[in-house]
């Protein structure tokens, strides 16, 4: 089976290298899914999931908070604004900032308090939904 080389790293360090089979995530309009071989593309992503699917046959799971994707037939480049290994997602730190969020919305001072607050809850619904997805797949 053909692999793609595929590098999710962030500001702070490199979160996964290695072959792939396999890659979706969250593109700028719409869930994107990558094969090798793939038709060069540049192009932003929004807060989720990226699942890559491994040449081994196992899974990884990183939330990334945003970024740019490039796609070249034979690698795969995510460069997350924020990434985190799925299994170091923190529901309870998710869940509070979430809840801080949506009071931010509900007693908002002006209108950039409150684009700020729903930035803010997008964020932590995406990281949720990171969560939710990967305990289904354990």
């Amino acid at each position: 089976m053909a692999t793609i080389h595929v590098d999710v790293v962030s500001a702070e360090s490199s979160i996964f290298s290695g072959e792939a089979k396999f890659v979706a995530l969250p593109g700028e309009s719409g869930e994107l899914g990558i094969l090798p071989g793939h038709t060069p593309l540049i192009t932003r992503i929004r807060p989720g999931s990226v699942r890559i699917e491994m040449a081994d046959g196992g899974e990884e799971f990183v939330f990334v908070a945003g970024g740019i994707l490039e796609v070249q037939p034979n690698a795969i480049t995510v460069l997350a604004d924020t990434a985190i290994r799925g299994a170091d997602l923190d529901e309870a730190k998710a869940m509070d900032a979430k809840r801080r969020a949506e009071e931010e919305m509900a007693t908002r001072s002006s209108d950039i308090d409150f684009a700020h607050a729903q930035s803010e809850f997008a964020l932590a619904a995406a990281q949720l939904a990171a969560i939710a997805r990967f305990r289904r797949k354990k």
